[in-house]
């Protein structure tokens, strides 16, 4: 007969749910997560207790640390010997652990993240100060477990004398917890374990006085005291960790930066190559070498600089952009009562002298336990002693050992385990010295029975002994901090130069959107002529700049990209520059009508904007400074279909002049203008009629007496003085610039402050380029439309005009 088949029908959810809970639960008690008493991991655990069973203590010789992985699978931890073995090399490497808790033979890592020697080929044994973690397990201090197989037990928590969850601290990942415990100094912890016993209610900042903060056995800088408080106080904290780094003179006037400590738990390695890596792509100027000179007596990398490098700059940029300096996340969770829990800096200290309390009246409960057995045994044998005849016949009468110690019992009284002594006497311990040492031993005996009594009398006396054993190992192993803290957390800050090699080029931009920097040799070389250029394209910005500058570029639709010089692409004179959009995403039809070099956006300097639907818009400069330009930002807010026609970087005291399509020319002071936030509309620059838009708006000095030139649908250009017009006052009508006619009345296309060198260029509709001299055009009144420079009926009629941009160097003073 087939055998019934038992299938249970559960849903899914329910059975995932329990199975990832009993997994959790396991992962969390059994192996990510470090006790609040011992702070050790299980794995820790055993291979300390499994070392210690089998005698491989610091007082002996080394042992192969395959042997001692081979007991701890065998007997306690029934995982792969790899993860054992990983544990038990950590527990030695000192730039792990702040108290190596093993002693190892051979090569057991290193801080540049090589693997250890296979364990074949290491040999190891307990440290002195982990035979304090253990001493006192054999006297019943803690309790023990079956192990995995029931054959042997294993300790839950060891007694651990000192507190080492904050000395060694402790990291690991758990199902749904985390932990991070930096490792402390011996000494401190061990004072602010005492300060918590002498006062119960003491405070994180009294606490702090004596446990400063975190001593990473790497050494280092810790900076912000008020990240380790809240550490304390919540389980949670942030502070930075730097490595200690020197500036050091050379010969030939050059300096190099020396490390010689690194933070907690970077891999050196990795921080070496990573600055050589920004040396190679020249992230950061000034770097001529980068050495690692680490050797036995010490870790040592050395940044060579180039002459005249800023070294500050450079350590600063290193501080920031490598692990050279790195933020440490305080997360203190600990198994605390069986449950992971968050734990501030009191509950630790708590957690621990609370252990330390069982431990401590365990032991000495054993102990007097121990010394009462003895002191009813010796009592007995010097009773045995002054009836010594009369027992040796008594003894002699009887028929066994048994029988013997019956007699015994029944005819002087002695108890059972006092029998069980006198017939085990040995009888050279019947001479007369043995006597005297026997009643010696007794009175030594009743001295322990009363001292230990009274250390169990009072939790007072027992917390008297905690602190004097706790005093006793900070005597023999305490050693200096290793770490230093600062109360504040430096702002780390580097010129320009640090990371860009300062060099003068030339910075050309399109209208349709091709930027590029060409190195003054290549324009020279070309004298300036054959610049790459799409044919139906043109100019907008021409200037020699510094590498550290930066450039503004405008566009029609109001926004604003902002580019640091030396991220141009470098291209030949002669090649088409690169588009916008391979830097930063632009819309499609969007073109550059502006270009503003910039130095530095120092207060004063302002940007003035003029739009086609009338208005007009003054900002600080200062506002512009973008910290993150990956796309084009707002520079204005354009309501409708409106259009930026010009902008223009100002001194604040600067005169404008605003024309339209109809004719209309407005002039008025910039002051009129009132200064408004980036992304700000503006106000009403000139008043507008009906099918009226702004052609154009220009800033000038007024001193300059500049001319105006105009340039008109039907091809005709004429050029006026200021003196033709009358200053005015923003929003208004303005004065009229062209002769009103009935048939194919003029209007205007262009208009341009026009200076000696100027060249006003134009394009027809038939897609011909024509340029003009404006002062080789001779003055007119306000009332003519000037002279015709083109046929518009053979020619095409005017569709754009612009003035060239002229070759200059902004920066010069």
């Amino acid at each position: 007969m087939a055998q019934a088949e038992n299938f249970l029908d559960l849903p899914l959810e329910e059975v995932l749910g329990d199975r990832f809970g009993r997994y959790s639960k396991y992962i969390i008690q059994e192996r990510a997560l470090p006790d609040a008493r011992d702070g050790l991991k299980p794995v820790q655990r055993r291979i300390l207790y499994a070392m210690n069973e089998e005698k491989n203590t610091y007082d002996k010789n080394f042992r192969k640390a395959a042997k001692t992985v081979g007991t701890v699978i065998g007997n306690y931890h029934p995982h792969g010997d790899s993860s054992v073995y990983d544990a038990m090399v950590r527990l030695s490497q000192d730039w792990k652990v702040r108290n190596s808790l093993v002693e190892m033979h051979g090569n057991n890592g290193s801080i540049d993240g090589d693997p250890p020697a296979a364990m074949r080929y290491t040999e190891a044994r307990l440290s002195r100060i982990a035979s304090e973690m253990l001493r006192d397990i054999g006297k019943e201090t803690v309790d023990f477990i079956p192990n995995f197989d029931d054959t042997i037990t294993e300790p839950v928590v060891l007694p651990a004398k000192y507190p080492n969850l904050l000395v060694n601290g402790s990291t690991g990942i758990s199902a749904g917890y985390a932990t991070d415990i930096p490792p402390h100094n011996l000494g401190e912890v061990i004072d602010a374990v005492i300060k918590k016993i002498d006062k119960p209610a003491v405070t994180v900042d009294e606490l702090m006085r004596v446990m400063k903060g975190p001593d990473f056995p790497t050494g280092g800088i810790i900076q912000g005291v008020d990240g380790i408080r809240q550490a304390y106080e919540t389980g949670k904290g942030k502070i930075v960790v730097r490595g200690n780094a020197s500036i050091e003179d050379m010969r030939g006037d050059r300096q190099q930066i020396v490390i010689d400590e690194i933070p907690y738990d970077v891999n050196k390695a990795n921080m070496v190559k990573k600055m050589d890596e920004m040396r190679i792509d020249r992230k950061v100027e000034g770097i001529a070498e980068v050495r690692d000179e680490t050797d036995r007596t010490g870790l040592r990398v050395v940044i060579e600089l180039k002459r005249g490098a800023s070294s500050e700059g450079v350590l600063n940029y290193l501080y920031k952009n490598t692990d050279l300096q790195v933020t440490y996340n305080f997360n203190m969770v600990a198994i605390y009562d069986k449950t992971p829990k968050l734990l501030s800096l009191q509950q630790i200290l708590d957690s621990y002298i609370v252990h330390q309390k069982e431990i401590i009246t365990r032991q000495t409960t054993f102990d007097l336990n121990k010394a009462k057995d003895r002191s009813h045994i010796v009592e007995g044998l010097i009773k045995a002693v002054s009836i010594l005849d009369e027992l040796i016949a008594t003894i002699r009468a009887s028929k066994d050992k048994q029988d013997a110690k019956k007699r015994i019992i029944n005819q002087y009284e002695f108890s059972e385990k006092q029998a069980e002594a006198i017939v085990m006497l040995q009888l050279y311990r019947l001479t007369n010295t043995d006597v005297t040492s026997l009643e010696q031993e007794a009175e030594e005996l009743k001295k322990e029975i009363n001292k230990l009594e009274k250390l169990l009398s009072s939790e007072k006396n027992l917390l008297q002994h905690i602190k004097k054993e706790l005093r006793q190992i900070k005597k023999t192993f305490a050693d200096d901090r290793k770490t230093d803290i600062e109360n504040e957390i430096e702002a780390l800050t580097f010129d320009i130069e640090v990371t860009v090699a300062s060099e003068d080029v030339v910075v050309s931009a399109t209208r349709d959107g091709y930027v590029k920097r060409t190195s003054i040799r290549s324009y020279g070389a070309s004298n300036g002529e054959d610049f790459g250029i799409k044919d139906d394209d043109h100019l907008v910005g021409l200037f020699e700049v510094n590498t550290t500058d930066h450039i503004l570029l405008f566009t029609n639709k109001g926004k604003y990209i902002y580019l640091p010089i030396h991220e141009l692409p470098d291209i030949r004179w002669k090649d088409i520059g690169q588009h916008i959009s391979n830097l930063v995403s632009i819309d499609r039809d969007e073109r550059i009508i502006q270009t503003i070099p910039v130095r530095t956006f120092k207060d004063g300097a302002y940007l003035v904007f003029f739009t086609k639907n009338g208005m007009v818009k003054r900002s600080e400069l200062a506002l512009y400074k973008a910290q993150r330009y990956s796309k084009a930002l707002i520079a204005l807010n354009l309501k409708g279909d409106d259009e930026v026609v010009d902008v223009f970087q100002t001194k604040g005291n600067s005169d404008v002049f605003i024309g339209s399509n109809k004719g209309f020319g407005l002039w008025y002071h910039e002051s009129e203008i009132s200064v408004v936030g980036q992304r700000a509309a503006g106000v009403k620059a000139i008043k507008l009629k009906a099918d009226e838009y702004v052609v154009n708006g220009q800033v000038f000095d007024e001193v300059s007496n500049p001319s105006i030139v105009v340039v008109t649908q039907r091809g005709a250009a004429k050029r006026m003085t200021l003196r033709e017009f009358e200053k005015s006052s923003r929003a208004n009508r303005g004065l009229i610039m062209l002769r009103e006619l009935k048939t194919k009345p003029h209007r205007l296309k262009g208009l341009y402050i026009a200076g000696d060198n100027d060249t006003i260029s134009f394009k027809t509709s038939k897609d011909e380029k024509h340029s003009i001299f404006p002062l080789e055009l001779s003055v007119s009144d306000r009332y003519s439309n000037g002279s015709f420079v083109v046929d518009s009926d053979n020619q095409g009629e005017v569709i754009e005009v612009w003035k060239e941009p002229i070759y200059e160097k902004p920066f010069e003073e």
